[in-house]
């Protein structure tokens, strides 16, 4: 595998960077059919990262933070293998695989985003969408079809040149999906695949860059920082900064599993669904912070619900969301708390009460008097109040709906000696709670004996 490492260098910065005199002289040299290309002409205006290594290669991933131009990268990439020299000259590739998460994933993004196929094609080689066939058609014949990784299967059968992967490690079905697409790629002479992705860890991507015919090139989100919005930047940053999801999410990097996590990111992988059967029972559950100003801890508020059908051990939970607050008043985060138990409809609001005791239950009855509420007291440590929930996700009896990143960034740096992430593990307090009211005090009901009366 070769890989290269970008920073926020433009291919056009010489001239971004020159005098306003030197850049009209520059623009004034071109004739109006160079002046009308010019904004198309990728090469000229791509940041290193974006264009692919010059070396031989049979896949090309772009690692890159949110917002690091890997969608214009890829959409750009395809459009360079199907066009030709004129509008209906043949291109390098005649047949494109478009592999999204979903069917509506990639279309919304892959073809109809801000940085999708048919907003950079120039008006005389846009493609024809067809959607009844999820199909692409370009002026000189060239096509590009849609597949869902949810789909592995249908893959069987057609053939390509050329294949765009976007998000594979969030790919439910990554393996299976990957595999039938390399059987797909058997056209023309040297028939090549590009993924763009926010790297998490996933058993595909590593076997993919671990291939000696793999390149990859890579940048954070900061390096495409003339293009995004200012208070975007500032706000991540600041949020997110230094800690292990700002490293996968901006810095765009490839974590390992800490030593003696209880939550491995394999584990975390296959627990995530797209959606929820109907639930028996569903709870929030807060984890209220010490105080509520600026720089204090946030207020962990996780809903979840259970589908309690025969003995516990077969019961299955489901995270529905992470509704956290930061650097919240009581006020607040009991509000924000009160709002996710009307949203989902729940039975139960479960709160820790070790730091703030009867003032937490008292909090949230002035703003409802008749919400069902049950206070927790923590008797232990936090890793060995993690540890039977944990044991839950190894059995495969707890998944995730997608939108819980952040969670399970928390849920990666807990480990068997304590957490390892900055400040406290806010929202994975509030998961064990939810998972405790939910599966492990109901099963301990259910297995103690009844006692018989004399």
């Amino acid at each position: 595998m070769t890989s290269t490492h970008c920073g926020p260098i433009s291919g056009a910065s010489w001239i971004a960077s020159e005098a306003v005199a030197v850049q009209e002289a520059f623009l004034e040299d071109l004739s109006p059919s160079e002046l009308r290309a010019l904004p198309h002409l990728f090469e000229f205006w791509a940041l290193p990262h974006q264009l692919p290594p010059r070396n031989e290669w049979r896949t090309w991933i772009i690692l890159g933070g949110r917002g690091a131009g890997k969608t214009r990268a890829g959409a750009e990439w395809v459009r360079a293998m199907v066009e030709g020299a004129t509008p209906r000259m043949a291109g390098r590739a005649r047949r494109v695989a478009l592999v999204g998460e979903t069917i509506d994933q990639a279309r919304e993004v892959m073809i109809f985003g801000d940085s999708g196929i048919m907003a950079l094609a120039p008006p005389d080689r846009r493609p024809e969408w067809l959607p009844g066939r999820r199909l692409l058609v370009w002026p000189n014949g060239a096509t590009a079809q849609l597949f869902s990784a949810h789909d592995p299967e249908s893959l069987r059968g057609p053939q390509f040149d050329a294949a765009w992967a976007d998000e594979l490690a969030k790919w439910k079905n990554g393996q299976e999906t990957w595999d039938m697409l390399q059987f797909c790629l058997r056209l023309g002479d040297d028939p090549r695949a590009v993924i763009t992705t926010t790297p998490r860890k996933s058993p595909v991507l590593r076997e993919i860059l671990a291939r000696p015919s793999t390149v990859t090139t890579h940048a954070p989100t900061d390096a495409n920082r003339a293009n995004l919005a200012a208070g975007f930047l500032e706000e991540v940053t600041r949020r997110y900064g230094g800690t292990r999801l700002g490293r996968q999410e901006l810095e765009g990097e490839l974590l390992d599993d800490l030593e003696g996590a209880l939550w491995t990111a394999q584990m975390l992988g296959q627990a995530r669904v797209s959606a929820a059967p109907p639930l028996s029972r569903i709870v929030v559950a807060v984890d209220p912070p010490v105080s509520g100003h600026q720089g204090s801890d946030d207020c962990g508020i996780v809903v979840a619900g259970i589908v309690c059908e025969g003995p516990p051990q077969s019961w299955c939970s489901y995270v529905l969301e992470d509704a956290t607050v930061s650097a919240a008043t009581p006020e607040v985060w009991a509000r924000a708390a009160l709002e996710a138990v009307a949203r989902h409809g729940a039975d139960r609001l479960v709160a820790e009460v070790n730091q703030g005791g009867a003032l937490v239950e008292t909090v949230i009855r002035q703003i409802d008097p008749l919400v069902p509420f049950r206070a927790v007291r923590a008797t232990h440590g936090k890793a060995a109040r993690a540890e039977p929930v944990a044991a839950l996700y190894e059995q495969g009896r707890v998944r995730h709906l997608e939108g819980l990143t952040a969670l399970e960034d928390q849920m990666g740096q807990m480990c068997r000696t304590g957490f390892a992430g900055r400040g406290s593990p806010d929202r994975v307090d509030a998961l064990v709670w939810a998972l405790q009211e939910l599966v492990i005090d109901p099963a301990r009901q259910w297995r103690r004996p009844r006692m018989r009366v004399l």
